[in-house]
């Protein structure tokens, strides 16, 4: 028997593997602007994400908890609970975002009656509730997370207010899900005061059935090398194909879509390095697996020189590791 056969056979715990997406991700190079095992940024140091892995934990178990009387434990708790543990460890913020992915896919893969897929970690997203919504927002209050000013008319749902925002959530009916549809949506280009509004990729994926994590799982899969190369490479991808939600955030669409470019002409060196694809399905993934990661070293450092990091992305890489984790992947040869 292979050591695939036996892990499948093993049913690996979807906690275990959810947690060791977390240190595989943050340990693949070069991830540029990223934190990873050969560089720090300025206020954020590798050990400090490996302490985030541990402290979630037990957020991570709740999620994948069935719960004694049929209904297992909210999705929002356990979210809550993860960031929690998360920063009492690390002691700062550094992967409130990989938690807000990695929470409803451990839900799925370990639900009898769903499965990791599109549509089972769509349904978790869809039953979400009014509690959900409101735990969401107390994790708000156990770090700093850069985030945009809400959609008009949406101020007294700004998730900057923490637990605060609980009665306007409870007053509207607001699940988690609809939370973040509102960040999801980019808005009428020909209306919105912001027509260049990069929208939240995190909260895409939970309106969207998490269409780049499932992709970029796909690469992971289909390449070959230390699975932390792999990660590395499909992080390349998935910036070359959409602007970073954070990069905007913190230095404007123009400079996130600019970065975007910036990686595609590492994956497509002879092809146009103007702009992102515009959509994870046109990435190719013979050409993510070619990715060039020498070359990505000198993007690595210039973004880190220019305050560039593509935070939101580096969340993606983590859940499609999980995925890829729960699929089959390994870390050893």
């Amino acid at each position: 028997m292979t050591r695939n056969e036996r892990r499948r056979g093993a049913a690996a715990d979807p906690v275990d593997d959810a947690t060791l997406a977390l240190l595989v991700e943050v340990a693949g190079t070069p991830k540029p602007g990223n934190v990873d095992r050969r560089r720090d940024l300025a206020d954020l140091r590798f050990e400090a994400f490996l302490g985030g892995a541990v402290g979630a934990r037990p957020g991570l178990e709740l999620a994948a908890t069935r719960g004694t009387a049929g209904d297992p434990p909210g999705v929002g708790d356990a979210f809550e609970r993860a960031v929690g543990g998360m920063a009492d460890r690390a002691g700062t913020n550094t992967q409130f975002g990989c938690l807000l992915l990695l929470i409803p896919l451990a839900r799925a893969a370990a639900d009898p009656d769903r499965e990791l897929s599109p549509d089972g970690v769509d349904s978790v997203c869809r039953a979400t509730t009014v509690e959900d919504a409101v735990a969401f927002y107390r994790a708000f209050e156990a770090v700093d997370v850069a985030v945009d000013d809400p959609p008009p008319g949406a101020d007294e749902l700004d998730v900057r207010l923490g637990s605060d925002a609980e009665p306007a959530l409870r007053e509207r009916g607001t699940t988690l899900r609809d939370v973040m549809a509102l960040s999801a949506d980019p808005g009428d280009p020909e209306t919105t005061e912001d027509p260049d509004r990069v929208p939240d990729r995190n909260a895409a994926e939970w309106v969207e059935g998490f269409p780049r994590t499932f992709r970029a799982a796909e690469w992971i899969l289909t390449d070959e090398g230390p699975l932390a190369d792999r990660a590395a490479r499909a992080f390349l991808g998935l910036l070359a194909a959409e602007p970073d939600t954070l990069v905007a955030s913190t230095q404007g669409a123009e400079t996130a879509r600019d970065a975007s470019g910036r990686a595609r002409a590492i994956l497509e060196p002879e092809g146009d390095p103007s702009g992102p694809v515009g959509d994870v399905s046109g990435v190719d993934a013979d050409v993510v697996r070619g990715a060039d990661l020498d070359a990505a070293e000198s993007l690595a450092e210039e973004f880190v020189a220019e305050g560039i990091n593509p935070g939101t992305t580096a969340d993606l890489t983590c859940a499609a590791l999980f995925v890829a984790l729960r699929r089959g992947a390994e870390v050893a040869p």
